[in-house]
Order: C-alpha cells, then sequence, then structure tokens
C-alpha cells in the first residue's frame, strides 16, 4: 500500500500493540516451548540443509549479550545481497551522525521585489499540508502576486536514481527520484474501477492533474461477478506511456498503483503552485535556477523529527526515506562541494559505524535504501552494527524504529499466533532471490540476542523462504540456558 496511517497514530497503535502483546506472551510464558542453547545449532541446521534448500547460500549469525561465542553462525563473514537489510546501516548511521530530533528544512526566499525562491533539502515525508502551510505563511505577510517562482533543487547533488537500479523498480513509488524538492514522495496514484461487463475499467487518478503527463494505453476489461482479476501497470521505456493490463470482476474493489512521477522538479512547483494559488497567490513564471545567497527566508517548514522518519524508513520500509537520508548525511560532509551527494553520505556512514565497532572491510554498499543489487553485506556487518547500536544513546529510538513480530509494519503479518510474536524486532528484506532477516530477540527464559539471516541465490518463492526464515527465529524466541 502507497498511502499509510500517520506517523502519529501509527506510534501510538505500535507501543498500544508492544504493550498488549507482551502481557499476553508473558502470561503465556509457563506453556511455551522451549530449546536449549547448547541444541540450537543442531535444530538451525535441520532447517537449513533440508534438500528443497539445496541451491540456496544462507548466511546466518546468532550472538547473545553474554555469550563469549556466536550462538551459531554459518558463512557470517561473506557477502550477500541485503535488500532492505541495508536500512539498517543507513538508518543506524543517520541517527548516529544527526541525532533523534534533527529536521529538514524546506524554505521560501525573497530574491527580489515579486522574486521568490523554493528551496528544498530532501525532506521525504513533506506533503501537500506542507505546501498549503508554505502559502499561507506568504499570503500572512500580505504577499499576493508572485512574479517569478524560482524551484531551486541543487541541494542534493549527483543523479536522483541511482544507475544501478533496476527499471522495473523505477517505474513505481518504491524506485522513485531522490532529489531535493519532494512531494508526495515524488509518486502519483491511479485507480481502476470496474465497470459493466465487458468495458474496460475506468482511469482515475488521486490528482486529477496527472491525467495530462500521461497517454495511457488501456488493454483492461470488467469480467462477471465473482471472477478473479488482476491489473499490470508499466510504464514504456520511450516515454510518458502507461500499459494497463489485466481484468477486474464488476463487483471487485478498485485497484491502486503508486508510479513515480516522471519530473519531480515539474511535480513539485505544479503542486506548490495550486497551493499558491488556493492561498489567492498567483504566480506568473515558473523556472529552475541554481543556488543564491538565500538571505531573506519569508516562510519555512520543517520535518517531523529524524525518530519519526527512522519509523517510517524501517518499519514501512520506506526506500525514498532511506536514501533522503543517506543524501542528507553527504550534505553533512565537509567536502559537500563536490558533486554526489550520495557517495559523500556513504563516506560519513563508514565513518560513523567505523565509531559503532562496524568492521569496514565487511560491507560495500552503495545505496541507503538497498534496491541495488550491487550492495553487499555480510551478516557480521548486520550483527555488529545491531550490536553497536545497543551501547549508544540513541538505542532506545533506533530499537523502537524497527517492525515488531505480528504486530507492525513489514512484519505484522508474520510470527502470528507464534512464541516470537512480540519478542522480536527486526527488520526485513525481500528481492527476487533474496530473503533477509536482522533484528533483536527478547527469549522470556534466556538473555537478549542478536542475529542476521540472509538467503541468496534462493531460486524459491519468497513465501517459502520466509517460512524457513522465520522457523529460526521462532527457535531463537524459545531459547532457555542448559
Amino acid at each position: 500500500m502507497f498511502q499509510k496511517i500517520s506517523q502519529g497514530l501509527l506510534l501510538i497503535l505500535l507501543s498500544t500493540h508492544i504493550g498488549c502483546h507482551s502481557q499476553v506472551a508473558t502470561a503465556q510464558t509457563s506453556t511455551r516451548k522451549s530449546i536449549c542453547s547448547s541444541k540450537l545449532s543442531s535444530a538451525v541446521d535441520a532447517i537449513v540443509n533440508l534438500p528443497t534448500f539445496n541451491r540456496v547460500t544462507w548466511g546466518i549469525l546468532v550472538t547473545s549479550e553474554n555469550a563469549q561465542q556466536p550462538l551459531y553462525t554459518l558463512n557470517a563473514e561473506k557477502y550477500f545481497v541485503p535488500a532492505s537489510n541495508t536500512k539498517l546501516l543507513t538508518t543506524a548511521a543517520a541517527l548516529q551522525a544527526l541525532g533523534a530530533d534533527y529536521r529538514i528544512r524546506t524554505s521560501i526566499y525573497q530574491d527580489g521585489e515579486g522574486i521568490f525562491r523554493v528551496v528544498g533539502r530532501g525532506d521525504p515525508s513533506l506533503k501537500d499540508t506542507q505546501l498549503q502551510n508554505l502559502a499561507q505563511q506568504l499570503r500572512q505577510k500580505g504577499i499576493r502576486q508572485i512574479k517569478q517562482l524560482i524551484a531551486d533543487d541543487s541541494y542534493f547533488q549527483g543523479n536522483a536514481i541511482h544507475p544501478s537500479w533496476m527499471w522495473e523498480d523505477m517505474q513505481y513509488y518504491y524506485g522513485t527520484s531522490v532529489n531535493s524538492l519532494i512531494v508526495n514522495e515524488n509518486a502519483a496514484i491511479v485507480r481502476l474501477f470496474p465497470q459493466t461487463v465487458g468495458k474496460p475499467l475506468q482511469i482515475r487518478w488521486d490528482n486529477p492533474t496527472e491525467a495530462y503527463r500521461w497517454r495511457v494505453e488501456n488493454n483492461t476489461t470488467t469480467v462477471e461477478k465473482g471472477r478473479s482479476g488482476f491489473v499490470e501497470v508499466t510504464r514504456d521505456l520511450k516515454g510518458p506511456i502507461l500499459k494497463i493490463d489485466g481484468q477486474l470482476a464488476a463487483n471487485a474493489r478498485p485497484d491502486k498503483t503508486a508510479i513515480a512521477v516522471l519530473d519531480p522538479i515539474e511535480h513539485f512547483t505544479r503542486h506548490l503552485r495550486f497551493n499558491l494559488a488556493k492561498s489567492g497567490i498567483s504566480v506568473a513564471r515558473v523556472f529552475t535556477a541554481s543556488p543564491s545567497n538565500n538571505n531573506s527566508e519569508v516562510a519555512a517548514v520543517e520535518s517531523p523529527p529524524l525518530s519519526k522518519l527512522l519509523v517510517e524508513t524501517n518499519i514501512n520500509s520506506n526506500n525514498l526515506f532511506a536514501e533522503a537520508l543517506l543524501k542528507t548525511l553527504g550534505s553533512q560532509s565537509q567536502k559537500k562541494n563536490q558533486q554526489d551527494t550520495t557517495k559523500l553520505g556513504l563516506e560519513v556512514l563508514q565513518t560513523t559505524l567505523n565509531t559503532l565497532g562496524v568492521n569496514p572491510e565487511s560491507y560495500k554498499v552503495v545505496d541507503g535504501s538497498g534496491l541495488s543489487r550491487k550492495n553487499l553485506i555480510s551478516p557480521e556487518a548486520l550483527v555488529q552494527t545491531l550490536q553497536g547500536m545497543v551501547q549508544s544513546p540513541q538505542f532506545k529510538v533506533f530499537r523502537e524504529s524497527l517492525p515488531v513480530a505480528g504486530v507492525s509494519g513489514t512484519l505484522r503479518r508474520r510470527f502470528k499466533d507464534t512464541s516470537a510474536q512480540g519478542f522480536v524486532q527486526a527488520k526485513t528484506g525481500t528481492m527476487t532471490g533474496v530473503v533477509t532477516l536482522s533484528g533483536y530477540v527478547n527469549p522470556p527464559q534466556y538473555e537478549k540476542v542478536t542475529f542476521s539471516i540472509m538467503a541468496n541465490q534462493t531460486g524459491k518463492i519468497a513465501s517459502v523462504m520466509r517460512k524457513a526464515v522465520d522457523d529460526i527465529v521462532v527457535l531463537l524466541s524459545q531459547l532457555k540456558r542448559c
């Protein structure tokens, strides 16, 4: 789902569910299954060595806070494609380097009579509500006409889309551009509604102006009630062409797809101009330009604190947020006049992880989200990052940003009615041929456990691999000392 509940509501629900599940789990501790820590290795081996996984490459590291040796290790020092487990490194570094209260500011400056410049600094959380706030601030200052509205998108330098990302990902919201001027997560939502049987599905955009940006090839149809449906929306490599195929039953719910916008700067200025007009401010001309001194700020909005941005990044595995945070790290670099903000962010990330005790040879990353298959991370690096954060004053914030088993985010449907529900907080990672999970377990009968489980070259559907990974984590939640 592209649209999500508010971050504040998410945090309320998260804390409530954690409390409820912890109470239930505590009440059931006396009847739960258990496994001796000395038996863990043979139990995990029995899972990873199943014949169905004979072509899978596994990397696993399990440690506890008091044990001098790992509880389990398999290829822990080897590189794996991590998928979204990369976000653990990004968010840990961002939290350490920037602090939980850090906010990202979007500003409007007055460059001259009737000339205004909007400067974005890569706030991934900015929505139309904040643009309306900016417009109202200008109106309160008596501004009714803008002769020139300048869009300054220069805060982040380098590629807005990483060159190693796959085209099939870049079509959709989770692979959208990451630039300085972001609104509505640089995505547009298209909905398809069934009609009478035999007719094409009706196309509606959440923002009607998007209809003028695309040429749509609608190859869909409405079928009889009760029939199964499917919809595939793809973007043509040649330009602004959407190809829509599939079918929905006449009584089916509408299908919703979030696609990456074509031109994020145009997208931002179009939405800003619309909100200015709603506030009674006309705009004669809009264009982009390079930075100026920005001496006279006349309006500004700020993102939620970093602590809340991390919740969206990790709990919902939001790629845009992760990439924006990596670039934000780069914008703080002393070398920020160089041209590639992502590369600078990666340098800050490595320096920061070094202070947490993460071996710099144990990972090689090229982006902040894990969308690139050029990322290589070992279970060792992930466990060292997780352990390093345990010693950090920021640990509580970091841990609260992780999904809770059977409760929230990307783990809300996993571990239901198992001994792991409510006792595990971990980051997921999935792409074709890759399933990963790394995080923390609090076994009621054992000390705290840190783990990383990585499966590559799986050749299996993701659900099969997740079941095996989850079976291992359930074992960790049942540990006892004996």
